[in-house]
């Protein structure tokens, strides 16, 4: 399988100050515990900083998934995590993915890994190592959208195999959570059709309309 380089994926982020006023908007910072004035604060040093394109985050362990999903949107309808996902906020970052400790991070380079559709997350995790590129958690893929909405497209969403649930005898549990478009069949049910939908795939399985999103690095 060729590992050619990952393209820049054409969805231009907000400034860090914008973006920092979208998770205020939203309530992100109450989620997390943390003072408006301290995010703004983080965001404009980020900015003066030189970091135009680097996506702003929360750390998991202060905002988790199953409180960030909600606040997705897409043709007035609000995200969900999928009903065989109880577990999801136990899904924490694979071992040598380094988060950084501060309440707050930023990723640069962000990309959907479109160029790697039809991998598996077994094969797209050590082809990403291979570039240089770390994978994305399952919050920094929530935040990507929450900041950026076109990046789900139908046929075109990712997964966010940086995180992983590790089983009580040291085993990966095979899920990889990823985030697309419900269609509103089974059990997500009609009323959630075209919504931003948190689910999984088996890490052993191929997707056509799954990429791998990624970043340059954290900091």
């Amino acid at each position: 399988m060729t590992h050619a380089p990952t393209a820049a994926t054409p969805f231009p982020l907000p400034s860090p100050t914008a973006q920092a006023e979208r998770l205020i908007e939203l309530g992100v910072h109450e989620i997390a515990g943390l003072d408006a004035a301290a995010l703004r604060a983080f965001a404009k040093e980020a900015e003066d900083a030189g970091e135009q394109d680097s996506l702003l985050t929360v750390h998991p362990d202060l905002a988790p998934a199953s409180a960030l999903a909600p606040l997705l949107q897409r043709e007035d309808k609000a995200g969900f995590v999928v009903v065989d996902m109880h577990d999801v906020d136990e899904f924490a970052p694979l071992d040598g993915i380094t988060v950084p400790d501060g309440p707050l991070h930023l990723l640069s380079a962000v990309d959907r890994g479109d160029d790697m559709a039809n991998w598996t997350p077994d094969e797209a995790l050590p082809a990403l190592t291979e570039r240089g590129r770390t994978p994305l958690l399952l919050t920094e893929g929530i935040h990507w959208v929450l900041q950026q909405p076109a990046v789900l497209e139908r046929n075109q969403c990712f997964m966010t195999i940086g995180s992983r649930l590790r089983k009580a005898n040291g085993t990966l549990d095979a899920r990889t959570p990823a985030i697309w478009i419900s269609n509103g069949t089974g059990r997500d049910g009609r009323e959630r059709r075209d919504a931003p939908k948190v689910g999984w795939c088996w890490a052993g399985n191929r997707h056509t309309w799954l990429g791998f999103g990624s970043a340059a690095g954290r900091a």
